[in-house]
This record gives structure tokens, sequence and C-alpha cells, in this order.
């Protein structure tokens, strides 16, 4: 089956613009290997794509997306670990130097949790993927209880404890303690276009000023 018009019709606009402005920067892309220097864990989410939201250039960013931007805690028991072999690329053999996990507002992951119900029943893999939240989000009822920020309580929490699980990984937390890898948190408002940092030496979010 072909693929669909629409991307064709913006592979197209691709060729003619973007890749002819930098075709040598592709070039050298294409010849070499990647080197980025950041590393970001986001959302599966259409709307929230880092290259997007940081006006990123091709091999600019290592992106690891998946549904609710979430890091496992480390765990080599043989299975298969998308994110946590994506981010031992990262560390290992790119060399990046820093990690940011980026959530966003009105996640629908997040809101599956908080709100309950499909899709998230216990026999499926968004289900299971989702286990760790449904434990961030009884904390976060517990501390505020329920309100019309729930939702963006969770995703933000979430994402602190995704920072705590990306220092289980013992050759990133050793990285880390010696200031060579820098962790850090965001939360993007798509609605807004705002962009929140979280800093965890305070435990206190904040948003960024745009220049």
């Amino acid at each position: 089956m072909p693929l669909p018009l629409h991307l064709l019709d913006g592979y197209s606009r691709f060729r003619s613009g973007r890749y002819a402005a930098e075709a040598e920067r592709y070039e050298k892309l294409g010849a070499g290997t990647q080197r980025p220097k950041l590393m970001i864990i986001a959302c599966c989410d259409s709307r929230a794509a880092p290259e997007t939201i940081f006006d990123a250039g091709p091999g600019e960013i290592f992106v690891a997306r998946n549904v609710a931007n979430l890091v496992p805690a480390y765990a080599p028991d043989g299975k298969h670990h998308s994110t946590s072999a994506a981010i031992e690329f990262a560390v290992l053999s790119l060399g990046v130097q820093d990690i940011v996990v980026m959530g966003h507002g009105r996640c629908g992951g997040i809101r599956a949790v908080v709100e309950g119900g499909d899709p998230l029943s216990a026999g499926d893999f968004i289900g299971k993927w989702m286990s760790d939240v449904r434990d961030v989000a009884a904390g976060v009822r517990h501390d505020h209880g329920e309100g019309e920020h729930l939702c963006t309580m969770v995703e933000r929490a979430s994402i602190e404890h995704s920072l705590a699980n990306l220092r289980t990984f013992p050759w990133l937390r050793m990285r880390a303690n010696k200031g060579e890898v820098g962790i850090h948190g965001a939360w993007f408002d798509i609605g807004l276009g705002e962009l929140h940092s979280y800093d965890e030496a305070i435990h206190h979010w904040s948003l960024i000023q745009a220049a």
C-alpha cells in the first residue's frame, strides 16, 4: 500500500524547503555518525514534538518517545526495555551531556490513570506500562485531594518520578554525580505554548520566560 498522500506532499515540501536549505548539513550527517549532546525523553503525543518545541535542527537532539514520557527503573532482567535501551545508548555510546524528561499538559495516558476507565485495563500493554503512575497519582491525591488541576499535578509528579528512576541506572548516576551528565525535568503547556522547568534542589516548577 502506498504512503498516504499528505505524507508525500509533506516530503515534497521537505525536499524543496528544509533539505534544499540545509543539504550540506544533511550530507555531513549522512556521511558520519550522530553526535547529539542532548537526549529528550518525551511523550508520543503528536502535539508535543521536542524538535518543534525547541526549534531543533537535524542531528541536534536524540529523542526517545513513549506513552506519557515515562522512565522505568533500572531492571536488567532480560526482557525488552525500549526506553532503557535508548538511555543506555545515549549515555554510553553517544556520550550525551544532558537528559531532559519532558511531559506536557492534557496527557491522555495520565488522564486515563487519574480519571480511571479504558484504555488502561489490567491485561493490555498500556495498562502495565502506566502502572507506576497509579502510585504517583495516589500520592498526589493524598497530599492535595481532588481538584481541577489534579491532572497537571500528576503529570509533573510523574516527571519527578522519572527523574528519580533515571538515577537508578548505575552508570548514569555515576556520571550525574560527577557533573558529566545533567538531568532535567520540563513540562509543556500545549495550548499556551509555554514551557516550565523543574528545579530538583528546591522541588519547584517555574515558567520559562522566552526571550
